[in-house]
């Protein structure tokens, strides 16, 4: 499902909310998301999944074009973990 579909089934199932209230109901919660994960806080949603930070350590690795070693520098990625309820209702289909 893509932010569009998204938008799209909040406006077919919530008959109230326009395309566009519904758009922007979408856009606060992900911005409100991103900022709570750029400033380094984690972010949970009960029965589906919490996202949190994690730090990368430095590597190196090998350039698969010219066999080269590359030095990769640390890094952090954002990182999701599924809740209990959404793990078993995928397990279940």
């Amino acid at each position: 499902m893509t932010k569009s579909e998204l938008i799209d089934k909040l406006v077919e199932v919530r008959g109230v909310l326009t395309r566009k209230d519904s758009e922007a109901v979408v856009s606060m919660v992900f911005d409100a998301m991103s900022e709570a994960l750029t400033s380094g806080d984690k972010v949970e949603i009960r029965g589906f999944g919490s996202f949190t930070i994690r730090d990368r350590e430095p590597r190196e690795a090998r350039n698969p074009k010219s066999g080269e070693i590359v030095s990769i520098p640390s890094k952090k990625t954002p990182f999701f973990k599924t809740g209990k309820d959404l793990r078993e209702r995928v397990n279940n289909l």
